[in-house]
């Protein structure tokens, strides 16, 4: 019961918190309205006097007024109680002290506390630490007792706690639980950690997490902590405190207070803190518990009384795991002395049964020893004994010794000295690297267990691996990979869909996976619903439906669309094969084939992944993190275009993501992916030309068929484009075979005198049917259209013996078109090579547009003669003809193009701004065609032509965007036309205020639309240029006209006498306009406008690049024959792709696709380059000066540790040097007695003391 209410709780607490918090005492009263519902204080109830004391005070130290009965007998009897007990004498209530608490004078942060019975249940408090409160789970609680009260702590100590467990704390993620108050061992723990927060950084100060587990009773002022509503804060006031009571400590970042209902005493707490550390124990470490041990629990005690020989007693029972700082105090020191006892048991093998009466008499002594004043002293002895018994338990650390250094190393040590303890089949190795793996210690897991001389099995890093990728350790990943785990067994389609359900709930990539897992499962829902009436509908609607889209039933089909949404059309959909889908399905049947998979025994998911380190690195960019990302890159192959696929999804997740941190953060990424890609591509081009531009068009099995070119394009990734390499391999595809140099000139006169290519005026490679190793080219000579142009000369690729015998299953693959090739004539030939070329397709409908635009505007204005029967003329019909062509051409590019589903490709084809332009062209057309055909609407035909023809004109600007100068300008009047609606919005603004004004000023009344429009708007605006109508505004200067001022004849249209009364103030607002528009808007917009253009010239030329490539793959599957005669190529590219079936070539100009022996080379040549760019930036890094000061200061380290090595010798030495000098004083003061004496007769005296004084001179 207790369970389901604390469940309960902590589920209105979490769905509070998401709601989102408000202000003090307001919003955050009610977020923890819940609490006083589930946690209870106890309240002393019952008066059992205290005979010691003389102010007749209960024993639970209140007074009697406050009691609501007095104890005179117990259970048994009328006997009189003389024992006071917290579960017979007190009572529960809910609990009136929680909230945040503000330390007056401690700075705006707010610890959270709470008041709470002893025998409330540890799950309770630690659901609401971590999900309500907000505290990390930890990786390790190390649980401080010990030192009360106004007991002085050693300097060591101190400095025990400051630079060793505070440090171990921040490295490893931990909880440090301590009493709570300014006293004792919690005050130097609380200065600890305070000075902590004040030398580190804030990212460390939040990994030191100090919670107080503080005596209700003894806590100072604590009725300034009640409020049964609750507190948002509590201010506390720390002041000097009696013996009796101590002020919290500032230190602590939460508080519990735990009630017993006594007053100033100790221990109440000790039960439930012992419950609360037994319970973390049993929880996992990790994201939603998902590592592969249990948090470690660890007690450390600091001197301490007798008291604290019943808790670690208690706490040794659970297995809870001890490390006793020895010479620290007393119960510490007798501990220690129990622990290190050589006596051994009575009897062999019964040593955790029974010990010899000697040694209990010895552990008799010692107690007596360090508690001469303890009254209980056989309850001690057997305490004592009890521990003994389970000294396996215990690490004993002589920190005055050892010192601080490495203390995280001695917690680990005890950590699994414990372990090992309880588990006997575990291995200790195993052990000590999931703790290291846990506490993220990379240098002690390098150290210690990857150093040689442990063979690591794939079994035992498996669990440490999961639990690296989870938590989000690199240095592990790398560690693990290098040192025995292989990839390819650990990672199958089951654990990859394991690591998916372990993403956080925050990360957006969780949220848009459970959008698909809904959508899944309510498709899932209604088929079985409509399916109920089947036999066993009932068990299947029960087994299968899980209306709570769970994280546990992601599927790779729920990824694959989460990837298809991010990455768009660029590649195919992932894990289809695994998955046993057809890529080419429609969604809704795949969603239905997919819930039939997973209902069966679902074999897909113990086959191993497919491009393990591909899936992790797309895993990794998902939750955009970094380093991760980076290892897996490197080892992935398709560095290029793995790294545009990442730079790709980065960009989509950012335009999803709302925090604002988390979106800088995955735009930082992507553009370092963007550069990754630059780079490695840099270091292709310059090892082999050829080779980079077979990796820009290979098609990849891994990222879906997708390419360099493909990826780059929709990544917006602008700085690869601007690279010379690709911009190389994009000239070669423009100029097709003609040579780059050629001058425009030539290619016009070409153009409009076709012989002349028959000629020199024009250089063309090679011939193909010659294929020699010095120039070969590929192309397919089955087009009329075009299809067939050269992608690029393999003249350059031949470089190398090894390249010559990838060329000659090259020439095979040729051999049919050789050919053909070999059988056309020089004629045939040479006018394919220059027709079919991307820049005469260009030129060609360059020179057609600005014809189509001259006939447009002479019908417009000289030929456009009246509706049916006496027009169209002539030239009109071969205009509508035109229009036809250009509209047959749209139509191509949308419905006959690519392997895309039609929705996608009306959608690839509207999202293109010109495509735009030019549908919009069309259908004023269309619609201007309709109008002029009526004589009631001609004139309005005639007005929407007019409109068309600036849209068709305006189209030129995307033509010639090709061009190297003008192309960079269009760039930047595009970003300055978009300055200009900003502008036109501040002007349209103050242009109606003074409109409105303007109008109700000069005119009283005047209700005619028309002209209330143009005075409000127009004029005004004419006003700017400086139009301004003075004789109607300035009484000096009115002129004597037809008007009136009677209401009744200006309804009637009269024009209506401007009002004299205010005419001072119209001249007012006037000027204040002029100067405001005039002045400060034209100059604002000459200001943006100069900001941009500074803003994007340095950046133009690669802007200008990337559109550059979109055109370049427009006219290059476009037809070589231009509007009207594009009619023809339509024509024959409808008998030959649908009618005869003939693929096109020129879809594979773009995508070459590489198998078996070539793909394998190529891909290590690009991984190979990839190496030696990452040598390079490694050397690069190692020679910079940040790399050498942190490697001089690791130097500096190393000695001063070495120095204090050599001073603890130096005083152990100076300790033994004293030690000798006593013993040879005390030798010789005997030696000098037994002269003296008669007891011993020798024939010689003895040595002198000077030669042992100059034996250790020398």
């Amino acid at each position: 019961m207790i369970f389901r209410r604390s469940t309960s709780m902590v589920a209105q607490l979490e769905k509070d918190r998401e709601g989102g918090g408000g202000k003090a005492g307001t919003k955050k009263d009610k977020d923890q309205s819940s609490i006083p519902k589930i946690i209870n204080k106890r309240v002393c109830t019952t008066f059992v006097e205290n005979t010691l004391s003389n102010d007749g005070l209960c024993q639970c130290g209140g007074v009697r007024e406050l009691h609501d009965s007095v104890a005179t007998g117990d259970y048994f009897g009328a006997a009189i109680v003389t024992q006071w007990d917290s579960r017979q004498h007190s009572s529960e209530y809910p609990t009136d002290a929680f909230g945040e608490l503000e330390f007056a004078g401690a700075g705006r942060r707010h610890s959270h506390f709470l008041r709470l019975s002893c025998d409330t249940p540890p799950n309770i408090i630690y659901n609401l630490m971590t999900a309500h409160w907000g505290l990390p789970s930890p990786n390790l609680v190390v649980s401080v007792v010990g030192g009360e009260g106004h007991e002085k702590i050693k300097p060591w100590v101190r400095d025990i706690l400051r630079k060793g467990l505070v440090r171990a704390a921040q490295s490893t993620g931990a909880w440090i639980l301590t009493g709570g108050l300014k006293e004792g061992v919690s005050r130097c723990v609380g200065e600890a950690v305070k000075d902590h927060g004040a030398a580190a950084s804030t990212v460390s100060q939040k990994k030191v997490i100090a919670i107080g587990v503080t005596p209700w009773g003894l806590v100072h002022n604590r009725q300034q902590l009640v409020n049964t509503q609750g507190s948002f804060p509590a201010r506390y006031y720390v002041q000097n405190t009696t013996h009796d009571t101590y002020s919290l400590d500032n230190s602590c970042q939460a508080f519990l207070l735990v009630d017993n209902g006594s007053i100033g005493q100790r221990g109440g707490e000790t039960v439930f803190q012992v419950n609360l550390e037994d319970y973390i124990s049993h929880q996992r470490t990790g994201i939603w518990g998902s590592g592969s041990i249990e948090i470690p629990v660890l007690c450390m005690l600091i001197s301490g009384e007798t008291r604290m020989l019943e808790r670690i007693d208690t706490s040794l029972k659970k297995a809870t795991p001890w490390l006793v700082l020895a010479g620290s105090g007393k119960a510490a020191d007798f501990i220690t002395a129990v622990v290190l006892s050589p006596t051994p048991p009575a009897a062999d093998g019964e040593a955790d049964k029974s010990v010899s009466a000697e040694f209990c008499d010895w552990v008799r002594e010692k107690a007596r020893k360090h508690f001469p004043a303890e009254a209980e002293f056989e309850k001690l002895v057997d305490t004592a004994l009890s521990i003994y018994q389970r000294r396996d338990l215990i690490t004993v650390f002589h920190g005055e010794q050892e010192g601080s250094d490495d203390f995280d190393t001695i917690l680990l040590k005890a950590l699994v000295r414990a372990s090992k303890r309880l588990s006997s089949m575990a291995s200790e190795c195993i052990e000590e690297l999931k703790l290291a793996v846990a506490w993220n210690r990379i240098d002690t897991a390098k150290a210690e267990f990857f150093n040689g001389d442990i063979q690591w099995k794939y079994e035992d890093l498996e669990d440490s691996m999961t639990d690296a990728l989870i938590n989000n350790k690199p240095q592990f990943v790398r560690l693990f990979c290098e040192n025995g785990l292989n990839i390819l067994n650990y990672l199958t389609n089951n654990r990859l869909e394991s690591l998916y359900s372990s993403l956080s709930d925050s990360l957006l990539a969780y949220i848009l996976l459970q959008r698909r897992l809904s959508e899944r499962k309510s498709l899932a829902g209604s088929h079985l619903s409509v399916d109920r009436a089947a036999p066993g509908a009932m068990e299947t609607l029960h087994m299968e439906v899980n209306t709570s889209a769970s994280a546990m039933d992601l599927s790779l089909f729920e990824v694959s669309r989460l990837l298809q949404d991010l990455l768009g059309d660029v590649c195919e959909p992932f894990y289809y094969g695994a998955l046993g889908l057809d890529p080419r399905m429609g969604t809704r049947r795949a969603l239905k084939q997919v819930n039939k998979i997973l209902q069966g025994e679902c074999a897909y998911r113990n086959q191993q992944c497919h491009s393990p380190w591909a899936a992790l690195f797309i895993w990794a960019v998902l939750q955009n993190r970094s380093e991760m990302a980076i290892y897996f890159w490197e080892m992935a192959g398709e560095s290029v275009l793995s790294a545009l696929g990442a730079c790709k999804i980065l960009r989509e997740l950012s335009k999803l993501e709302n925090e604002t941190e988390s979106k800088l953060a995955m735009k930082k990424l992507a553009q370092r992916f963007e550069n990754l890609a630059n780079d490695v591509f840099a270091e292709c081009y310059q090892s082999s030309e050829s080779r980079s531009f077979t990796l820009l068009i290979r098609k990849s099995p891994v990222w879906g068929g997708a390419t360099c070119l493909e990826m780059a394009t929709a990544a917006d990734a602008r700085l690869f484009f601007s690279h010379d390499g690709v911009q190389s391999l994009l000239s070669a595809i423009w100029w097709g075979d003609m040579e780059r140099s050629t001058e425009v000139w030539k290619l016009i006169l070409s153009f409009f005198m076709p012989p002349l290519i028959y000629t020199d005026l024009i250089s063309f490679r090679e011939p193909e049917e010659e294929i020699k190793p010095s120039a070969v080219h590929i192309r397919d000579n089955d087009s009329v259209e075009g299809n067939d142009a050269t992608v690029f000369s393999i003249a350059d690729i031949i470089q190398n013996e090894e390249e010559m015998e990838e060329l000659k299953t090259l020439k095979e693959n040729l051999k049919g078109s050789m050919q053909t090739n070999s059988k056309r004539p020089f004629i045939v030939s040479r006018w394919r090579q220059f027709w079919y070329a991307p820049v005469t397709s260009f030129l060609g409908n360059v020179l057609m547009y600005f014809l189509f635009l001259c006939l447009f505007a002479y019908v417009l204005l000289v030929d456009f003669k009246r509706p049916p029967p006496d027009g169209p003329s002539s030239l009109e019909f071969v205009l509508y003809f035109w229009v036809f062509t250009l509209v047959c051409e749209e139509i191509r590019q949308t419905f006959l193009g690519g392997s895309l589903f039609l929705l996608q490709r009306m959608k690839k084809y509207i999202q293109d701004h010109w495509n735009k332009c030019d549908l919009t062209a069309i259908l004023l057309f269309l619609l201007a065609l309709i109008c002029r055909m009526f004589p009631w609407s001609f004139n309005v035909g005639r007005a929407v032509m007019a409109i068309d023809y600036m849209v068709f004109t305006l189209r030129l600007i995307h033509i010639f965007a090709i061009h190297k100068q003008l192309g960079p300008k269009i760039i930047i009047l595009g970003k300055m036309v978009k300055d200009v609606f900003f502008f036109l919005f501040f002007l349209g603004v103050w242009l109606m205020a003074y409109g409105v004004a303007h109008q109700a000023l000069l005119f009283s009344y005047d209700p005619r639309s028309k002209w209330i429009f143009r005075r409000v708007f127009y004029r005004p605006y004419m006003h700017i240029f400086g139009q301004i109508p003075i004789h109607e505004m300035d009484t000096d200067k009115l002129e004597e006209r037809n008007c009136t001022y009677n209401h009744s004849e200006i309804e009637a249209g009269a024009e209506p006498c401007p009002s004299t009364y205010a005419n001072w103030l119209v001249v007012i607002l006037l000027v204040i306009y002029l100067l405001f528009t005039n002045i400060v808007l034209v100059n604002l917009l000459i200001a943006m406008f100069s900001y941009t253009f500074s803003k994007v010239q340095g950046h133009s030329d690669i802007y200008w690049k990337f559109q550059r490539y979109n055109l370049i793959v427009e006219y290059h599957y476009r037809p070589c024959l231009a509007p009207p005669f594009i009619i023809f190529s339509h024509l024959h590219i409808l008998i030959k792709r649908h009618i005869r079936q003939i693929p096109s070539a020129k879809s594979q100009h773009f995508a070459v696709e590489l198998q078996g022996r070539k793909a394998s080379h190529l891909n290590t040549w690009e991984a190979v380059q990839k190496e030696n760019l990452l040598s390079a930036q490694n050397k690069q890094q190692r020679e910079s000066d940040t790399s050498r000061l942190q490697r001089t200061s690791v130097k500096v380290d190393g000695v001063l540790k070495q120095m204090a090595e050599i001073r603890d010798h130096d005083r152990r030495l100076r300790l033994l040097e004293t030690q000798l000098d006593y013993c040879c004083s005390a030798l010789s003061w005997m030696t000098e007695a037994m002269c003296q004496s008669n007891v011993v007769t020798t024939n010689r005296p003895p040595k002198l003391h000077k030669d042992v004084t100059q034996l250790s001179s020398t």
